[in-house]
């Protein structure tokens, strides 16, 4: 009788330890749920950039500057597809055309997208909600610039110089330059710049558009001239 009332107090107690476990299990289950969903998405995530720039020709953005370089950026719309469809969005629309590079820190990245050239500006399109993903900030890195709040980022990106993993998980990275980072190198620096670099063009290499290229400066002429000098006679 004695040992059947032990073993009954033991299941007792055993039934009533693992109730609050079970309780514990069922409220973690939403964020393993979660942790799973995102190991998958990074699973299928592609991790190395294309750099051919035949190929996928539809996800490379063309920036002609007005140093006479053009510049190859390889779009992943696998890493932020929403950030992808707003720059070729904005690109399409000629939204970037003359836009300058209005911040361009040395050692760190030269931003653009503000047609205001202050660094205030942006689209008439909504904000974008973040799409942070695990992909590091590395040299030649294009990522969403925003504002404090995560969910502000709407047509200003910035390309970046030298790694910079600090600024991982907390601005969108969309792409990467694939051609001519020494253009980018020579990009004008300051905050705003004296002479600002610009954007004269942005294009989707599959739509063929030919590059932009700055116009010749008109000759400077020692004095001007008259309506004199046009009638004298040809010296022989």
């Amino acid at each position: 009788m004695i040992r059947h009332i032990a073993m009954t107090a033991a299941a007792a107690a055993l039934t009533f330890t693992a109730a609050p476990a079970l309780a514990q299990v069922g409220e973690l289950a939403p964020a393993v749920e979660a942790t799973d969903t995102a190991n998958t998405q990074a699973e299928q995530m592609p991790i190395s950039v294309n750099f051919d720039v035949t190929q996928d020709r539809g996800n490379i953005l063309f920036l002609d500057l007005s140093n006479g370089e053009r510049v190859a950026i390889r779009l992943v719309p696998q890493w932020a597809p929403n950030h992808v469809e707003r720059i070729k969005t904005l690109t399409r629309e000629g939204f970037y055309n003359g836009v300058p590079f209005h911040r361009v820190i040395d050692g760190f990245m030269a931003q653009t997208g503000d047609p205001t050239g202050t660094g205030q500006g942006g689209s008439t399109l909504p904000d974008l909600e973040e799409e942070f993903n695990f992909l590091p900030h590395v040299r030649g890195t294009v990522s969403m610039a925003r504002a404090d709040d995560e969910d502000s980022a709407n047509s200003q990106f910035f390309i970046v110089f030298y790694p910079r993993f600090a600024l991982d998980r907390r601005y969108t990275n969309f792409g990467r330059v694939i051609q001519n980072m020494a253009a980018v190198d020579a990009i004008n620096r300051g905050e705003p710049p004296a002479n600002p670099t610009r954007v004269l063009q942005a294009s989707i290499a599959s739509d063929n558009v030919a590059q932009m290229m700055p116009s010749a400066a008109a000759p400077e002429l020692d004095e001007p001239v008259t309506l004199d000098m046009l009638n004298a006679p040809l010296e022989n």
